[in-house]
């Protein structure tokens, strides 16, 4: 009778002491750093993918040991739904809205951060665990933002919503004010004994959702990477806030790791981009609002000789040293295939070709990279806009598909633009240059792009890409 009541009472918390456990996050930890390490080279980034997932996979198996989840059998079904949603996405989702779907991956993350900070707020808003309280408070309000942030990202990316800045009357003074009340809201909640929590936690939600929803709606398409970026690093902070709230060690190192490296990524774009975070939080538009108060955009003049006119394919037949810069017009067009295609032909007429990469090409951080190695570009090929840009002004012919801004040289004099100080790739260094874009307006910075006004060596093939590129190498074989 004794062993069977030892038995009947023998809980799954046992199975691990504190001192295994803390080994094992540990490990865990340390795997997802590998994992993100790994997942920034482009040889290696699969396996870094995969141990990652494996890592958060054990993550989750310990934490319903220690924390004796495991007799607890509505989990179960959740998580089976759950799975089967993720297998569903990976299956059907394209790379051309892989954008999209990190932007809602980020918001869900959020969210998860959020309740389970709901109830841990519910549970000690009485109690006497103020740094309980206050983390629980936090994790609400960045768990709500960045939901709902996320889900006008992802809407915006996915052209549910307009992909240009929507400005509302008022719209920076309403940004402030709710920002304000979200910290005094969390002060209240954190330091200040509440007697009604459902209406303090409803009251966050509401204005984090306001607040996510007008930062989200005034970005542009032009700042949509470092959004993302942005929003990932929030989804991070929030599950570490969330961990502290729940004293769990496990969801603390993994959401700082999370956090930390979309902060990292986040930077990185803002340089790339050379934009100032803060005007991006604060809502300032990349847009040109007052274009008559900007510096005309200059032309790009070239001292040539006098030539016959040369057929760009002519160009593309006899071209040994080239440059292929690609940028999202190719996703939209799902053309990466037909690049892949045409750089193969013109190495098997001998030429060398390389692909440049600008940081901020496409909707998010390695969009273009995704997209060209899902179409079988070797990784060796595959170079950033560092590793490259002297080699423009060498080079004998430079195609671009779908690219404007990341290689618009008005960046480089046209002051009071908005891209103006932003890196760019030095494609007008190049003595031949061939565009394979939909037509000639200006990128989502609104500045419009000297090069396709100059006088020689520059061919401009307007229409989707896809088209103009099938029939470009129909005519080539």
């Amino acid at each position: 009778m004794m062993n069977s009541a030892v038995l009947l009472t023998f809980s799954t918390a046992n199975v691990l002491s504190d001192t295994v456990y803390y080994l094992l996050c540990g490990l865990l930890a340390v795997a997802v750093l590998l994992g993100i390490h790994l997942m920034s080279k482009v040889q290696k980034a699969q396996y870094g993918n995969k141990i990652s997932a494996l890592a958060i996979a054990l993550g989750i198996i310990i934490t319903l040991v220690k924390k004796d989840i495991i007799p607890v059998w509505v989990v179960y079904p959740a998580m089976a739904v759950g799975m089967a949603i993720g297998l569903i996405l990976a299956r059907r989702v394209r790379m051309i809205e892989m954008p999209q779907l990190v932007a809602l991956l980020n918001g869900v993350g959020g969210a998860a951060s959020a309740i389970v900070a709901s109830f841990a707020f519910a549970e000690l808003y009485q109690g006497e665990d103020l740094f309980g309280r206050s983390t629980a408070a936090l994790a609400v309000v960045v768990g709500a933002i960045t939901f709902f942030g996320s889900l006008v990202a992802a809407g915006k990316l996915h052209k549910l919503l307009p992909q240009k800045p929507v400005v509302m009357p008022l719209h920076q003074p309403i940004s402030l004010f709710t920002l304000l009340v979200l910290l005094v809201l969390v002060a209240w909640g954190g330091f200040f004994t509440v007697t009604a929590a459902a209406g303090l936690l409803a009251a966050m939600i509401v204005f984090s959702t306001l607040f996510g929803i007008v930062f989200s709606v005034r970005v542009g398409g032009a700042d949509m990477p470092i959004t993302i970026s942005l929003l990932n690093s929030l989804s991070g902070v929030a599950a570490a806030i969330a961990g502290f709230a729940v004293n769990d060690v496990l969801l603390v190192s993994v959401g700082g790791i999370v956090g930390a490296s979309g902060l990292f990524l986040t930077q990185i774009m803002c340089r790339a981009m050379n934009r100032n975070l803060l005007d991006i939080l604060l809502g300032k538009t990349t847009l040109l609002e007052k274009r008559d108060e900007a510096e005309e955009v200059p032309e790009v003049v070239q001292e040539v000789e006098e030539k016959e006119p040369v057929d760009p394919l002519t160009i593309i037949r006899s071209a040994r040293k080239v440059i292929i810069v690609p940028g999202y017009g190719m996703a939209l067009a799902q053309a990466q295939h037909l690049v892949k295609k045409l750089a193969a032909w013109m190495a098997g007429n001998g030429a060398s070709v390389k692909y440049a990469i600008h940081p901020v090409a496409g909707r998010m951080p390695g969009h273009m990279d995704v997209l060209l190695i899902e179409a079988g570009v070797p990784f060796e090929d595959v170079y950033e806009m560092d590793d490259i840009n002297e080699e423009f002004q060498e080079a004998e012919l430079t195609i671009v598909v779908g690219a404007n801004d990341v290689l618009n040289p008005a960046a480089r004099n046209a002051h009071g633009t908005p891209i103006y100080g932003m890196p760019i790739l030095n494609v007008d260094h190049c003595k031949n240059v061939v565009f394979f874009n939909y037509d000639l307006q200006p990128g989502y910075s609104g500045v419009e792009n000297p090069i396709y006004k100059r006088k020689e060596g520059v061919w401009i093939i307007q229409g989707d890409a896809s088209v103009t590129l099938a029939d470009v190498l129909s005519q080539l074989s």
